[in-house]
């Protein structure tokens, strides 16, 4: 077992792509340990935010903030990312050949192991817990095995921890190969320092003539590995050392020696000139377990004498979630996805005399401007469209040129944001007809685009690019949007396209593309053709490469049904990017339909809970990457005989006592339940109360129908009417465990066995499902703590089957 942490200095944590990772590991005190949490305390608590703490060495004050002196400085900062992994290393056994699988070594006893590494030369050392390979000018240095390996259904890997410089030399390269038995022919990894190039290769002759050649990447090919499977053979790299890309493929049958022949195994550093250096290479033959992704809180450096240390604390995703703001309406959520210029959501109160941009782009708020006299323009008055529970402006002139409308001048900036082409969005209302709903012009009055309410009551788009008389292009579609209804409309000039309530109506418009229009109108346009009604979620896109129009059609959606109906993983999907968050892992399939969210107010965190509790899914940070894992309930239903993570005896359980519970903690047997707009309904279970008395619950969840709210409460309650006597907590010492590696894998919702139970229990092995976990890891010891409920409380009946289809057991209908 070898502790890998590494540290993103610089990098931010919601953009992965851009962090080069740092291995700390050797300054972190194993002796105090890391300890990490995850998970929830039990199957009916919500996942807390992921924590881990360590203690780190700072003799040389290189984590001590703000030390100009530290090689990563300025980024020993809050909030810096940080990554925690165990890094299992085989061991040789049996007799040669020996799969590659096991070939490993960590590096970290600072001696050579000449039983693996017979053959080395050039200098080569074990330095600093790694493989250390000196490129100096004329020579070369290498680790080589002796001649014992098989890469048939095996795998070599390595961590490529230091690169050789160029240093002016012709020729700098470090590689890992896996040799034939013939001088020269090998298949392997190859970095060329002089190109910045990584190559995969199998050579004849010590060349090939069409290597896989791609630019070396830090954060993408950190970790190499070539495998054989099935007459295959793989080239893969990866960032992380668990997640792999397939770089190059090629058959077995094109190189037949790897079939046949017994291999050894070599890393190289050669240099032909220039200036010398080392390339290191370790951690080879890891099979890595992620344990944590989060950031660092805090770097509080302390002294005893002068030793210096700093003890941080971490938090995973979790953190950034419950520090966003509320969001507002999913209309306008909708529309900030798509990075517009300006965005004028027009929801400001009735106090207020000017509207803001919200876009971020720090654009000017439009002004309350007069025409002639008389009129009326009142903010956060007239009903917004039905799922945004938000309010909006209502303009009220005494004619078509004596009123108030909003204008502004964006001023140069906007110009500095404009594209090669424009897109709009607007929701209008109105029963009056030719009326302009936006306009925008450039300070010359050449270009002029408007959209307008023609005299019939249909769309109109009106332009001009010489400064001449404007032209005006009618909209095919409905003819009757001065109705008093809400109404969506998207303009794509890339398209030439129109959208009216989500759907296309015009797909032919002919109309040109402006760059310098920056004077913006809403509810009226110079003075004149002043809007009756009220105009919301005003917004502005540029674009170049690409059409806006088609992605943002689904804004009618958001505004008039809250996307009501979607499922489960589709609204957290949703709801993680507007929180910024796109990686996403689901488990099971079944999700149901959620209802709306439209009206702003909660945090992307809060609504996601409340998906998951209509759902009866699970919630949680990922420990691989930044992300965020949702399974549905269906994801636990009846494990699969055998299916378990791993067994461990009861006699190889890290505690002096174990608890068998069974008490009231989670019984329900009366649950009153209600959703929006739906009836409140009552589901109980007479045999538990008469037995136990009543332990009420109330639902309030988002389901779609009366019947899937029925279906909830039957199952909350046909779950814990009567719950059975389970383990809740249940401490491993999983380093000493022989299936180690399944135990680190276990995550939340894995199963597993505690077998050769007492004789007092009331079974000889009780299954449980992992809900969470503390961790500690220290020096040849790995303590996880699990938390734990029966996993029999989601099992569901199954027609006929021995294990799930007994009466008044197992005859739990599914949900």
């Amino acid at each position: 077992m070898a502790l890998l942490v590494e540290m993103g200095w610089g990098g931010l944590v919601q953009a992965p792509a851009t962090i080069t990772w740092t291995d700390i590991s050797e300054r972190v005190d194993i002796a105090q340990g890391v300890t990490i949490t995850r998970g929830a305390a039990d199957e009916l608590a919500e996942t807390q935010p992921g924590t881990a703490t360590l203690t780190l060495d700072n003799s040389d004050g290189r984590f001590t903030p703000n030390n100009s002196a530290s090689p990563y400085y300025p980024y020993v900062r809050r909030n810096a990312p940080i990554r925690i992994a165990i890094a299992l290393i085989p061991t040789r056994s049996g007799s040669a050949p020996y799969p590659l699988a096991m070939l490993g070594d960590d590096f970290d006893d600072t001696t050579v192991n000449a039983t693996l590494w017979p053959n080395n030369y050039g200098g080569s050392t074990e330095t600093g817990g790694r493989m250390r390979l000196p490129a100096s000018p004329g020579s070369s240095s290498g680790f080589q095995t002796a001649r014992e390996w098989k890469l048939l259904g095996s795998k070599l890997v390595a961590k490529l921890a230091t690169l050789p410089a160029a240093g002016g030399s012709s020729v700098a390269t470090t590689s890992m190969w896996v040799n034939s038995t013939t001088a020269g022919t090998r298949l392997g990894w190859l970095y060329d320092a002089v190109a910045g190039t990584i190559s995969a290769t199998s050579q004849t002759g010590g060349v090939d003539g069409s290597p896989v050649t791609i630019p070396y990447s830090p954060i993408d090919h950190a970790w190499l590995r070539v495998r054989e499977n099935a007459g295959t053979i793989y080239w893969e790299s990866s960032a992380d050392g668990w997640d792999w890309d397939i770089r190059s493929i090629l058959s077995t049958s094109s190189v037949s020696w790897v079939s046949t022949q017994t291999h050894a195994v070599e890393f190289t550093a050669a240099r032909t000139g220039g200036s010398g250096d080392y390339a290191e290479w370790d951690l080879v033959g890891a099979d890595v377990k992620m344990r944590y992704h989060g950031v660092v809180n805090e770097w509080p450096v302390d002294w005893e004498g002068l030793t210096s240390t700093v003890q941080i604390s971490c938090t995973d995703l979790f953190k950034r979630l419950n520090k966003l703001p509320a969001l507002r309406s999913m209309a306008a959520q909708e529309i900030l996805l798509q990075a517009p210029m300006v965005y004028y959501p027009l929801t400001e109160d009735s106090t207020a005399t000017s509207a803001g941009d919200v876009s971020g782009s720090g654009a000017p708020s439009l002004a309350i401007t007069q025409a002639g006299a008389g009129g009326t323009l009142t903010m956060g008055t007239v009903a917004g469209p039905a799922e945004t529970g938000e309010s909006g402006p209502q303009f009220t002139p005494s004619s078509s040129t004596a009123g108030k409308w909003l204008t502004i001048d964006l001023g140069s900036q906007f110009e500095d944001l404009v594209g090669q082409y424009l897109c709009f969005e607007a929701w209008f209302q109105t029963t009056t007809t030719g009326r302009c709903i936006l306009g925008v012009h450039s300070p010359d009055l050449i270009n002029q685009h408007l959209l307008s309410i023609a005299s019939g009551g249909g769309l109109q788009i009106e332009w001009t690019s010489d400064g001449s008389a404007l032209t005006v292009e009618a909209v095919s579609g409905p003819t009757t949007l001065a109705d008093g209804n809400w109404h969506h409309v998207v303009y794509d000039q890339r398209e030439g396209s129109v959208w009216i309530d989500g759907a296309l109506v015009d797909s032919a418009l002919a109309v040109p593309r402006k760059w310098s229009e920056r004077v913006v109108h809403v509810g009226g346009y110079r003075n004149t053709r002043l809007w009756n009604g009220s105009v919301m979620h005003a917004a502005i896109y540029s674009t170049v490469s690409y059409s806006v129009g088609p992605l943002i059609t689904g804004h009618y959606t958001a505004g008039t049904t809250g996307f009501s109906g979607e499922t489960s993983d589709v609204r957290v999907t949703r709801l993680a990017k507007y929180a910024g968050i796109t990686s996403l892992a689901f488990g099971g399939s079944i999700y149901d339909p959620i209802a709306s969210q439209g009206p702003g107010g909660s945090t992307p965190v809060a609504r996601m809970r409340e998906a998951e509790s209509t759902d009866s899914a699970r919630l949680f940070a990922l420990r691989e990457m930044y992300g965020l894992g949702y399974q549905s309930r269906g994801f636990r239903y009846n494990p699969v005989p055998g299916g378990e993570a791993f067994q461990v005896s009861y006699a190889d359980l890290e505690t002096k006592r174990v608890e068998l519970a069974d008490d009231d903690q989670k019984l329900v047997n009366d649950v009153t339940a209600s959703r929006p707009g739906g009836a409140t309904q009552r589901v109980t279970a007479p045999s538990s109360i008469v037995a136990f008395g009543p332990y009420p619950q109330e639902l309030n969840i988002l389901k779609t129908s009366d019947n899937s709210v029925l279906d909830a409460s039957y199952w909350l309650v046909s779950r814990y009417a009567n719950p059975g006597p389970e383990l809740r907590e249940v401490p491993i010492e999983a380093y000493t465990m022989p299936s180690y590696a399944a135990v680190l894998d276990a995550d939340i919702s894995s199963y597993f066995s505690v077998t050769s139970m007492p004789s007092q229990a009331p079974a000889s092995s009780m299954r449980v499902t992992v809900e969470g976990y503390t961790e500690t890891i220290r020096e040849k010891s790995h303590l996880i703590q699990f938390h734990t409920s029966a996993t029999n409380n989601d099992s569901v009946w199954k027609l006929d089957d021995p294990t799930y289809s007994v009466l008044d057991s197992t005859t739990r209908l599914a949900y």
